[in-house]
């Protein structure tokens, strides 16, 4: 690998242990345009990267008592149905749809990642208000409160795109934890973390078989990568995450950009 793909794949843990999300965002254009890896096939490698970087970054959280493992379960269960259904739409659909997807959805993550949390008001029965400013619906108290019905919906949305597009939809999974089950951001992006790892071995043992995998790389890109995960989530505590989400939101919406540049020159 080059110095560029090296510091990709850094970037790529270090984005992943340090908010919960974008591991894919990075991984996938890097092995696309800086490794020259074939479309279908980054999509893959990608979310195996961030399969056994994710599962790394969530054992660490889960020593230390951050992952809300009820909700991770749940989310998880239904999210990896999803998973493995969008996986058999992404190896059926052309890689020019699913790259445009692809680049929709960074859009998209860049808008949730600049946007300000809402002031909202809170009643004094019922949904509550989380302390970054999100709307928290109760706590999930049991596996069949009606939160938890509200999380296994989202699991399979995630999970279906996490299939189709490659991403691990951590930029998705963490607000709507937040949101439906009320738990701390903290504690929100630990979860994020061990649901993405699930998605992510799903999708990655989907797409095998389909399509050609080069090991090789995908090894090398993801050692790199784990080593900028813990680096990540050394420096969670010490960093400024909102200064942080803006400035990746920019470089969301430069490569994004790029991308749909290059599919409609056909490059």
């Amino acid at each position: 690998m080059d110095i560029f793909a090296i510091l990709a794949g850094l970037s790529t843990g270090f984005v992943l242990g340090l908010l919960g999300s974008g591991g894919s965002i990075i991984a996938l254009p890097a092995l696309l345009y800086l490794l020259h890896v074939e479309p279908k096939s980054a999509i893959a490698m990608s979310l195996g990267v961030v399969a056994v970087t994710a599962t790394l970054a969530a054992v660490n959280h889960a020593r230390r008592g951050n992952v809300d493992l009820k909700v991770a379960l749940v989310f998880a269960s239904f999210g990896v149905l999803g998973t493995f259904t969008g996986t058999r739409l992404g190896v059926a659909i052309p890689a020019v749809v699913q790259l445009s997807l692809f680049a929709l959805v960074m859009y998209a993550a860049a808008w949730r990642m600049q946007r300000k949390p809402a002031v909202l008001s809170s009643p004094a029965a019922g949904p509550t208000l989380s302390a970054d400013g999100t709307l928290a619906i109760g706590g999930c108290q049991h596996y069949f409160s009606p939160c938890m019905a509200y999380i296994a919906l989202a699991g399979v949305a995630v999970g279906l795109l996490t299939g189709v597009v490659g991403v691990g939809g951590g930029f998705l999974i963490v607000p709507a934890l937040v949101l439906l089950s009320g738990i701390p951001i903290k504690q929100a992006v630990a979860t994020s973390l061990a649901i993405v790892a699930a998605n992510s071995s799903v999708g990655f043992a989907g797409y095998l078989g389909s399509v050609p995998v080069s090991w090789d790389i995908m090894a090398g890109f993801t050692a790199v990568t784990v080593l900028g995960s813990f680096a990540g989530a050394r420096f969670s505590s010490r960093l400024s995450q909102e200064s942080l989400k803006r400035s990746f939101a920019w470089f969301l919406v430069v490569v994004a950009t790029y991308i749909l540049f290059k599919n409609a020159i056909g490059g």
